[in-house]
């Protein structure tokens, strides 16, 4: 499979899925919702603990030391929290994303359009999913996090679609765009990233991920776009460590 087959799909997805909504409307149950979503949950916890293991790659060991790829992890999660956390990216995200949809919703049909396209844009390109997806596929690591992005998006997709029509395809646009350049960033990174930093992102991304599925699974509501600077911590921890073993 190539580079980006994850954006693709997970277009394709948001298109078939507003054409089921607006052509089924409301009648998927919502347990039936309710059961894929844990399903995808538990899927998305099984990717997040394989990836987060990659933290024992021989690469990162050997750059850093045997004891030292967990400190980094740890270390990434800690400092990157920290500096989301105090940056508010979640809240400023979600405020975002009410902002647009307040508006841009009128209250007449003519509005559903455009509430249909914001409202499907922010739940399909602000979730962390949609970072850590796009760039472990630009890394080459895979799309198996958009692939199950893809699934998500799909079933929303049918719920949005039912009572705000049209607008929600629209959105696809949106997927496109920024999946596609966060992909783009992700290939870049792996041209120009060592081996070694490329699996202290990989192994920080299954923690979020981690997260991600703890949401999905109704667990706690982790609040994993704060821990997204974690992604920019850890190889640059893993060069301050490589630079001072030499």
């Amino acid at each position: 499979m190539f580079i980006g087959i994850g954006t693709v799909v997970n277009v394709a997805t948001v298109l078939v899925g507003s054409v089921l909504g607006v052509l089924i409307g409301h009648r998927l149950p919502g347990r039936t919702r309710d059961l894929v979503t844990d399903a995808l949950g538990l899927v998305t916890l099984l990717i997040a603990i394989t990836s987060a293991l990659t933290v024992g790659d021989a690469a990162l060991s050997d750059a850093v030391g045997d004891s030292a790829p967990v400190l980094i992890v740890l270390g990434a999660m800690l400092v990157g929290g920290i500096a989301g956390s105090l940056l508010k990216i979640e809240q400023r995200l979600e405020g975002f994303g009410s902002w647009l949809q307040h508006r841009f919703s009128r209250g007449d049909s003519e509005s559903t359009f455009v509430e249909g396209f914001v409202t499907a844009s922010m739940v399909f390109c602000v979730g962390p999913l949609t970072f850590l997806g796009a760039l472990s596929d630009g890394l080459g690591r895979g799309a198996d996090q958009l692939f199950l992005k893809a699934v998500l998006d799909g079933f929303a997709s049918i719920a949005f679609a039912a009572s705000l029509g049209w607008g929600v395809a629209a959105s696809a646009l949106v997927v496109l765009v920024v999946q596609g350049l966060m992909t783009a960033v992700g290939a870049l990174l792996g041209d120009v990233l060592p081996e070694a930093h490329v699996t202290a992102l990989g192994a920080t991304g299954g923690l979020l991920l981690i997260g991600v599925a703890l949401r999905l699974l109704k667990i706690k509501q982790v609040a994993v776009a704060d821990l997204l600077p974690a992604l920019i911590v850890a190889p640059l921890l893993v060069q301050l460590l490589v630079v001072v073993r030499n």
